[in-house]
């Protein structure tokens, strides 16, 4: 089962927001809503809730993380 909502943490403030994922797309840039700083995935992540979400984005749940959106 595929989680929707990911917890992302920025990695300049701190400050964590509940967002709900696409299901069949990357998202490559996440503007912060505590610091306004705009997160894009770390090397070798496919997108940013790879990167600072508290679950994977839905592709890598279901297909590991060697899969990409």
């Amino acid at each position: 089962m595929t989680e929707n909502i990911s917890l992302i943490t920025c990695p300049h403030c701190g400050h964590a927001q509940p967002e709900t994922m696409p299901a069949n797309a990357c998202q490559y840039f996440y503007d912060c809503k505590g610091c306004g700083a705009v997160l894009r995935p770390k090397p070798g992540d496919c997108c940013v809730y790879c990167s600072y979400g508290s679950v994977p984005c839905p592709p890598v749940q279901e297909q590991g993380k060697g899969a990409c959106c």
